[in-house]
């Protein structure tokens, strides 16, 4: 990757192509590179435990429902369930509603779905 690089670089100099286009280069070539190799694969997956889940699920919950309501329904809880964790929030007491909820599956860190109950 490293000479592929250093490679698009000195096009770049000779050929005095644009800095997008050179950067637009080097990005499919490393998509190129990434086809072929596995990739690392942890164990105990990409999520391995509550706190990941629960950081993944407020990182999706807030451009979505708002930094301030996601926020009021803490604490969250995050529960395994064959593969996958489900991530939901709590209804704050006296609080007529539902909370934000997240699937996402264990080994990739896929979102599977995202919804607010009512």
């Amino acid at each position: 990757m490293r000479a592929t690089s250093i490679l698009l670089l000195l096009v770049l100099v000779t050929t005095e192509l644009t800095l997008s286009h050179a950067a637009e280069l080097v990005s499919k070539q490393a998509l190129k590179e990434t086809e072929s190799r596995s990739g690392y694969q942890p164990a105990n997956g990409f999520v391995p435990d509550p706190a990941t889940a629960i950081a993944i699920a407020v990182a999706v919950w807030e451009p979505v429902y708002g930094k301030k309501n996601i926020a009021e329904e803490a604490p969250y809880q995050a529960r395994l369930e064959k593969g996958h964790w489900i991530v939901t929030g709590t209804l704050p007491k006296g609080r007529v509603g539902g909370t934000a909820t997240v699937v996402i599956d264990k080994m990739n860190g896929r979102i599977i779905t995202l919804y607010h109950t009512k």
